[in-house]
């Protein structure tokens, strides 16, 4: 709590919708799962809630809280985080608009991204954004969105918002940041200069691996008015129902965040040690080429790294074979641990060359690392990385 007696938004976030309840008391908020609500007569104002995919109140609770933990002005709530990225492209990018994006993104965004251009929506340039003389030279041309990913999906890249966000606002575009691997708890790109902030609300905010969903946050009302108009009008918005859940999910992130973060600190030292790796990405070694900058930018260096094998492909398919406290699954930011192969899972939908050159090879491993005791996932690692040693 602050000197002025305010709760830290992380503590509202917590407490979302408590104590409003006048009928019954109940401390946790209620669900409106109604599809419709009533209007008071023909010709008179319009209530705040007519239908839900416009106007829902549990909806509206989540994105008042998410905005409030990304410290924007209005937010978006989603049906899942492909909405939020479509929703945002839609309201901000003009008929042939140019995006400049990372080479190195989540693969459903590239795909995304990728289609749109190949039936001239957008213009479209991939690029490695952590290299600030690329995004310079990139925006040398004029650009209407600038996309960054920090750290990247999923080689781990860093990218300096600050820096790439004067560069964007210099040629008059907006600057968004996919904050989903980090989450408000470790990092607030709109604080740092970005204009809107998404994140797929299935990973870290909910947590649990139960809800999909999105949020596009806005550093303005202006920008949320857009992205609103757009979501309801392409019918990308969220449910009632998914809300409520991801609002339930939300209360625990700052403990969440707190273990995810010890855990993989051990793991990383794990990896890092065995010579069946070739290489880890993790932005909280030393090593890495964006830790000074991930140290300054962010809160704290996350759950999320991946690591390419010394043995290739075969290493890949007997280090994954026989797992107990891992799964092989897509997805992250669950209270579980999952190991993802990028090039036949997350990053299928891009092309070969795509995944060649950023740098996403058949030998990566991307590991999400849950809350599971510590001494399990060792030892499962441990186990791993023998098989992979013989294969």
């Amino acid at each position: 709590m602050s000197q002025d007696g305010q709760l830290s938004p992380l503590a509202r976030a917590v407490r979302a919708g408590f104590d409003t309840d006048s009928q019954y008391g109940s401390v946790t908020p209620a669900l409106y799962p109604s599809t419709n609500y009533r209007f008071a007569g023909i010709g008179e104002d319009k209530p705040a809630f007519d239908y839900s995919r416009s106007a829902n109140p549990t909806r509206a609770l989540l994105a008042r809280t998410l905005a409030d933990l990304e410290h924007g002005a209005d937010a978006t709530v989603t049906g899942s985080g492909m909405s939020a990225i479509t929703a945002t492209v839609e309201a901000l990018v003009g008929p042939h608009g140019r995006v400049v994006a990372p080479a190195d993104c989540y693969g459903g965004t590239w795909r995304l991204l990728d289609h749109l251009a190949a039936r001239e929506r957008i213009e479209v340039d991939f690029i490695d954004m952590s290299d600030l003389g690329r995004a310079r030279a990139a925006l040398s041309r004029p650009a209407e969105l600038v996309l960054v990913e920090t750290p990247s999906n999923p080689l781990m890249r860093i990218t300096d918002i600050a820096a790439t966000a004067e560069l964007a606002h210099a040629r008059g575009a907006l600057l968004v940041a996919d904050n989903t691997f980090c989450s408000p708890v470790l990092s607030n790109p709109l604080d740092l200069g970005a204009d809107v902030v998404l994140h797929s609300t299935t990973k870290f905010i909910n947590g649990h691996s139960d809800v999909v969903g999105g949020v596009v946050v806005s550093g303005t009302a202006g920008l949320g008015e857009q992205v609103q108009h757009w979501a309801n009008a392409l019918g990308l918005t969220g449910g009632a129902w998914d809300s409520w859940l991801t609002l339930r999910g939300l209360r625990t992130i700052d403990a969440r965040v707190r273990v995810h973060e010890e855990n993989t600190a051990a793991v990383v030292e794990q990896l890092a040690d065995s010579d069946a790796v070739a290489r880890v990405h993790y932005p909280g070694l030393p090593g890495h080429p964006g830790h000074a900058l991930a140290a300054r930018q962010q809160r704290g260096f996350g759950a999320l790294l991946s690591f390419e094998l010394a043995g290739g492909l075969d290493a890949v398919k007997a280090f994954s074979s026989d797992l107990r406290a891992i799964d092989l699954a897509e997805s992250l930011g669950g209270t579980e641990s999952l190991l993802a192969h990028p090039a036949t899972m997350t990053h299928a939908g891009m092309t070969p060359q795509a995944r060649a050159a950023a740098g996403i090879t058949d030998s990566l491993l991307r590991l999400s690392v849950g809350i599971e005791p510590i001494a399990d996932l060792r030892a499962d690692l441990a186990a791993a990385l023998e098989r992979a040693a013989r294969a």
